[in-house]
């Protein structure tokens, strides 16, 4: 079972539009990290102070793994790391992202960090991923992209599981040097290609009473078979998302099937970036999936992802609780 902590802190920082900035203007000051408890970082809600915490918190190693990082704060945080002696250490996606995460790519190595394009054996590298000091892995829903901190529902989790900090480290050192790894023994880890799509087909199948999903996409045709057999079997299913015609057909059936089904417009309130799937919450066996996998065939089958599932009741109840207040506020579809 994962451990997980949350960083208790005090930030004061400034953030900036990029506009045509080469880097960050002002180094943001943090206060020392400490350990809270297990806990769960849920965006926009708790800010980014506790992101940016970890980010300087780094005594030797900082390994990153990132679809976007356009965020000017975070990349003086990595570059303060690397002038402090950290070793620093950044894979960027390169498939879809690469004029997005230039600027950043080209601060950061101006500044002792070593970056480089993610591997072409994946379409896209969609993780996002840091380990700190080969002892706290934390792995998100969000990019650090600056622009959307306020608006967009995303998650982050910080674990401390040394097996799973291994695996992920094992991961990393694999794709910076672009060589093939298969999937390492971590029984948390969820990890695109060639796992996530039968690990969560597996936390579907096996619900005995609820399913809670809350994610960007929905056009896997597995997952939504998968949703809809839990239908017929009784178990109570409830979605929420943000509405996008693409999801149109998915959404009818699982609504005409008795799902409850609640989508956002745009970011209003919110706009629904997180990757959540919960089941039957409040038993004994509950479980939460979280992590950087949209539910299509793309993120599950063919990108570079990280996911984590989680069995500690109390986080459990907390990304359940994200879920339903996010059904409750969106509009019932159809």
């Amino acid at each position: 079972m994962v451990a997980i902590a949350i960083l208790a802190v005090t930030i004061a920082w400034r953030s900036s539009d990029r506009h045509e900035q080469t880097g960050p203007a002002m180094l943001p000051v943090a206060a020392p990290a400490a350990a809270a408890g297990d806990a769960l970082i849920v965006e926009p809600d708790a800010g980014m102070a506790p992101i940016y915490a970890l980010l300087s918190s780094p005594r030797h190693s900082l390994d990153m793994t990132m679809y976007e990082l356009v965020d000017p704060t975070a990349e003086a945080l990595i570059a303060d790391d690397a002038s402090r002696g950290v070793r620093v250490r950044i894979v960027l996606d390169h498939g879809l992202e690469r004029a997005r995460n230039t600027p950043a790519y080209d601060f950061l190595r101006a500044r002792g960090v070593e970056v480089v394009w993610s591997s072409s054996r994946f379409f896209a590298t969609h993780e996002k991923t840091f380990v700190i000091d080969d002892r706290t892995a934390v792995v998100c829903s969000l990019n650090l992209t600056d622009q959307y901190y306020a608006s967009s529902r995303d998650v982050a989790i910080v674990d401390r599981d040394q097996r799973d900090v291994s695996a992920v480290e094992a991961v990393f050192e694999a794709d910076i040097a672009s060589r093939p790894i298969g999937t390492p023994a971590a029984d948390d880890l969820v990890w695109s290609p060639g796992q996530s799509e039968a690990d969560l087909l597996a936390l579907i199948a096996g619900a005995r009473r609820t399913v809670a999903v809350e994610s960007e996409e929905l056009s896997s045709t597995r997952v939504i078979d998968a949703l809809l057999a839990a239908l017929h079997r009784g178990v109570a299913v409830s979605i929420a998302m943000t509405y996008d015609p693409d999801w149109g057909r998915a959404l009818d059936a699982i609504a005409a099937a008795g799902g409850q089904v609640s989508v956002m417009y745009g970011e209003t309130p919110l706009y629904i970036h997180a990757k959540l799937l919960v089941v039957d919450a409040g038993t004994p066996h509950a479980r939460a999936f979280a992590g950087s996998e949209n539910l299509s065939d793309a993120s599950l089958l063919h990108d570079r992802e990280l996911g984590i599932i989680l069995a500690t009741p109390r986080l459990v109840d907390q990304v359940a609780a994200v879920v339903s207040d996010d059904v409750r506020d969106g509009r019932h579809w159809r």
